[in-house]
């Protein structure tokens, strides 16, 4: 059965991602990308509109499913050389986390809601993860 994880990324980061087919986490590390299995549901939240001082965003930002088999090695620059993993990523729009604070079982503490995203790259139960890309969906979609 396919698991749903969050990965907290800066928008202007997810966005290279969706236009490349990949996400990366936790500043380019593999350990928790190799959790992750062809098919499994990724759900993209970004604090901030660009890393590392961006202005606040606090929205769910891209959604997508886990095609690699194996995370992969890429060379940025001479010095940073990140892990990735493919992903086919569907358009949605993005949604604001405050609504959904009370519906996430994921947030215990709605008041200190922010430190469940501290972890970067997480799983979280399949109804948490639907309830989030239903408010990713425009209302004309069913």
């Amino acid at each position: 059965m396919p698991r749903c994880w969050v990965n907290t990324v800066s928008l202007d980061h997810v966005r290279g991602g969706v236009a490349g087919g990949f996400t990366q986490a936790d500043h380019g590390a593999r350990t928790r990308l190799a959790r992750l299995r062809p098919g499994d549901r990724l759900v993209f939240y970004s604090p901030r509109q660009s890393y590392p001082d961006g202005a606040p965003l606090q929205a769910f930002t891209a959604h997508g499913v886990v095609t690699g088999l194996e995370p992969y090695r890429v060379e940025v620059s001479d010095t940073f050389h990140p892990w990735r993993l493919a992903i086919d990523f569907e358009p949605l729009a993005q949604a604001p986390i405050r609504p959904l604070l009370g519906e996430l079982s994921f947030i215990k503490d709605p008041a200190k809601w922010g430190f469940a995203f501290r972890r970067g790259l997480f799983e979280i139960p399949a109804d948490d993860f639907d309830t989030i890309v239903a408010a990713m969906r425009p209302f004309d979609s069913a």
